[in-house]
Parts: C-alpha cells; structure tokens; sequence
C-alpha cells in the first residue's frame, strides 16, 4: 500500500481548486452557468474583444477553459489540460492588459494567476492522488509536456497576435480630437 505524502495532498488541492475554477468560467462561456453569456452573449463579446469570429473563438475558449479545468480537477491528461487553460487564460490576460495588472482596476493579474497555475500543473503533475496515476501516465509522459506547451504557446501567440493587430488597426481610425473646438467658438 501506497501513502501518500504532502506534494500529493498539495498537488490535489491546487487541481481542484484551480481546476473548478476553469471549469465553471468555461461552462459560463459554453452553457450560459452561473450567469454566464453562453456561446450567443459571450461570442458577441469576444468579437467586442477583437476575437473573431466571436461565436468560434467563445467556443474554443469554453472548451479550453471548461475542458481543460475538468481534466485538471480529475489529474488527467495534466500535460495537455494545463496547457489549453494557460492558452484561454493569456486570451484573457490580452484583453486586460492595457489596464495593468491588478485586477481591482480591470487588469490581467487574475487571468495571469490561473494560466500559471494551470501551467505548473502541466510542469509539475498531478500527483499520485489522480487519474494519470491511475492509469498508469498512459496521457501524462514528460515529452507531452513540452509539446503541449509548445504547441499552445505557438495556437495561442497567433491568435493573440491577430487579435491585438485588429485592436491596433481599430483604435487608428478613432484619433482624438487634438483641439477642443468649443474652446475656439467662444473666443
């Protein structure tokens, strides 16, 4: 018999927590829970977002972040489950950006926060505590951790990166007034 030690019992912890909290922003996007958008709302606020098109990009999201928060819950496929929530959460974190960090101010740290637990979970493991465990790391072997998030680095910097292009593209066309025209009526 196996005991199980405080890494396992931690590891545990950090899935669940951070799992169900992806889960339930996830199922917020695809199913409209805990007053979420579902895919209509939040596909119309993803396009808002500059993430076109909105309905594909809500549901890639819900699926990343629904998914990827689940298998991380159950320790499954940790490699890819980390990797596809970091993925939605540096969307997210794009978004917020321009208002700094802190997320009292409508900044990235909360999104930051969740993508890099999630990645250290992928680095990591699951722990014994888990369904990798279980199944003997059949979905959870070392060479996927680097090519899982690999390849979300590189999805995820494209799609990133079009987004922020079409951003930069629409705030050109809306240049702020450099007089204020009032002034010169009154004089």
């Amino acid at each position: 018999m196996t005991c199980f030690d405080r890494t396992d019992l931690g590891l545990l912890l950090l899935r669940l927590g951070t799992g169900g909290v992806l889960a339930a922003h996830g199922s917020q996007k695809l199913l409209g829970w805990f007053g979420g958008g579902g895919l209509e709302g939040t596909g119309a606020a993803m396009e808002a977002m500059g993430y076109l098109p909105g309905k594909a990009s809500a549901t890639a999201a819900g699926l990343a972040e629904a998914g990827g928060g689940t298998l991380l819950a159950l320790g499954l496929a940790t490699p890819a489950a980390g990797a596809a929530a970091a993925g939605a959460m540096a969307g997210a974190a794009a978004v917020h950006a321009p208002s700094g960090f802190f997320a009292q101010e409508g900044g990235y740290e909360y999104a930051a926060s969740l993508g890099l637990t999630a990645a250290g979970l992928a680095v990591a493991g699951p722990g014994r505590l888990s369904l990798d465990h279980l199944l003997g790391h059949t979905v959870n072997r070392g060479w996927m951790v680097p090519m899982a998030l690999g390849v979300t680095a590189a999805v995820t910097a494209v799609v990133v990166g079009a987004r922020n292009k079409r951003v930069r593209k629409a705030a050109e066309g809306e240049q702020e007034a450099l007089f204020d025209e009032q002034a010169f009526v009154d004089e």
